[in-house]
């Protein structure tokens, strides 16, 4: 939508309904190129759950605080549970999770908004308490797919890192071999958000059709590979790995992590409401299949993955990543298990770009309102030739290089700031759903609707909090006890802090005065709804 707008107070509240504020200046929009299809293989790809690449690498280094390698991936759910957290709790991660996206989606139908999260804690908020709810969802919502944008470029350096280490065993990766390689992920992925948005579309379907192909591929192949040497059930199904330090049903939950990180950011549809047809219809159906595919292909995968692995040991310890150690033991062949984790490499890529397309959408919606302070102004526009946010690409970009730059001078570091974006994420996915289950129909009052939760509503809501609130805690629990070094403890509360900080400021210094909501409410409600 526009990126301009002449200010006004909120209107008075009528009969309890919703605040709207009225604005008609529309510079220049986004054009609705992305079909059903397209969102759902971006969604599907954002996920890539079950290659488990994207976000598990991310709590892992954090909880193990190892180096940026494939390792780290498997490594904290094999020794927090081993595989009956990695089956089981998978399980039990997609229950909470699709909770969280089932309830999300039924306000995404009535409030199909850009801004997601932050617009829907708005006009479900009581006008007391509205703004300042919006503005600190925003500021969650925003960090966290900033965040992610990095964390998913550092995965794609584990891909390759590990697949030179694999060729060769001499190979030591430098901070700074890392470094280069995870700026040719960023600014690969930023360059074609840039300058590549009229096919982003076709990549987006092609990486849901290379997604499912890989799987395919990849299971039949180890399954294959693996004919007489498959580990027992009771191996893949009961057994239960603690080497943690924390009592078993404290690791099992840790376990939970990978699970979770992996079936996480399913709201990225919500983003993109502005760019696909029938937004209140599509943008829910993609969010809850987003995680449906997602789980129960990881699941599958995850099993196949326990039964063809003939080391457990050696695939903890694997200096190249479990992933890459399974595909070799399986198949007993370099060549063969490099030509696999291409699959798994390409859909990488395919993450990244999707994290930046979503990631530069939030951050020029959040700045179309005012959200980000006197900086807003020049992170709001869209280009009106290439029609895409380009500042708000570039912001998150050189977001994106400074946490490069501090991976240099400290993992332990990097590791925090990555590690506490799905928390930053799932504290933007609390408070929409909490103000729901406490205000019921009043939080769609006056707005139609062409399907409901109904009496399922607050039960769903209700475990929705309770998993995102207990798996957020978890975030900030050491990965394991007794802490001896500051590198084994998780700093994580640290950069929430520092996040913390810096959204009160800017409310105080801007916020509080400038910032209204969302803007062109009402066009944009109505838009989405008839578009």
């Amino acid at each position: 939508m526009g990126s301009s707008h002449n200010e006004t107070p909120d209107t008075s509240e009528k009969g309890g309904a919703n605040v709207y504020i009225e604005h008609t200046e529309r510079p220049v929009e986004l054009e609705r190129r992305f079909s059903f299809l397209a969102v759902l293989g971006l969604g599907f790809s954002l996920l890539n759950s079950w290659t488990g690449l994207r976000d598990p690498k991310l709590g892992s280094k954090q909880r193990a605080a190892l180096t940026a390698a494939m390792a780290a991936s498997l490594s904290v759910v094999l020794s927090s549970g081993g595989s009956a957290a990695m089956v089981w709790g998978l399980l039990v991660s997609a229950v909470g999770t699709l909770m969280m996206a089932i309830s999300l989606a039924e306000i995404c139908h009535v409030y199909p908004l850009s801004g997601g999260q932050y617009d829907w804690a708005y006009v479900c908020s009581p006008p007391s308490i509205r703004k300042g709810m919006s503005f600190f969802t925003g500021w969650m919502a925003c960090a966290g797919w900033t965040s992610l944008f990095a964390a998913a470029s550092s995965l794609g350096v584990a891909f390759v890192t590990g697949c030179i280490g694999m060729w060769n065993e001499n190979y030591v990766a430098q901070n700074w071999h890392l470094f280069l390689i995870f700026l040719a992920f960023a600014f690969g992925a930023s360059a074609l958000n840039a300058f590549g948005v009229k096919i982003l579309p076709t990549i987006d379907r092609f990486a849901g059709i290379w997604g499912m192909t890989g799987i395919v591929v990849v299971s039949i192949t180890l399954l294959a590979c693996s004919s007489g040497r498959y580990q027992p059930a009771k191996n893949v199904f009961a057994t239960l790995t603690n080497v943690t330090g924390w009592p078993d049903g404290m690791a099992f939950i840790l376990g939970l992590l990978q699970s979770t990180l992996g079936l996480t950011a399913f709201d990225a549809a919500s983003h993109m409401v502005e760019e696909i047809p029938q937004p209140a219809k599509n943008a829910p159906r993609v969010m809850v299949m987003a995680v449906g595919l997602g789980a129960v292909t990881s699941w599958i995968f995850m099993i196949v993955l326990l039964f063809c692995l003939t080391d457990f040991e050696a695939v903890a310890a694997a200096p190249n990543g479990p992933l890459l150690t399974i595909y070799h033991q399986a198949t007993g062949s370099l060549k063969g298990s490099t030509c696999l984790v291409m699959f798994n490499l390409l859909s990488m890529f395919f993450c990244i770009q999707a994290v930046n397309t979503v990631a530069s959408r939030m951050i020029m919606s959040f700045s179309r309102d005012r959200g980000m302070g006197p900086l807003s102004r020049f992170l709001s526009p869209i280009h009106p030739r290439l029609k895409v946010p380009i500042m708000s690409n570039a912001f998150i970009t050189t977001w994106v290089v400074i946490f490069g730059c501090v991976w240099l001078g400290s993992t332990v570091a990097l590791n925090a700031i990555l590690s506490a974006a799905i928390l930053f994420v799932q504290l933007s996915y609390i408070i929409p759903i909490a103000l729901v289950f406490i205000r019921g129909d009043k939080a769609f009052e006056g707005h139609e609707r062409k399907w409901t939760l109904g009496k399922w509503r607050r039960p769903i809501n209700f475990g929705a909090m309770a998993f995102a609130s207990l798996t957020s805690v978890c975030f900030l629990f050491p990965p394991a006890i007794p802490v001896t070094t500051g590198s084994s403890m998780n700093w994580a509360i640290l950069v929430l802090a520092i996040v913390m900080i810096l959204c009160g400021t800017t409310w105080l210094i801007d916020g509080r005065k400038n910032f209204q909501g969302p803007l062109d409410l009402e066009e944009r409600l109505h838009d989405g709804k008839t578009a």
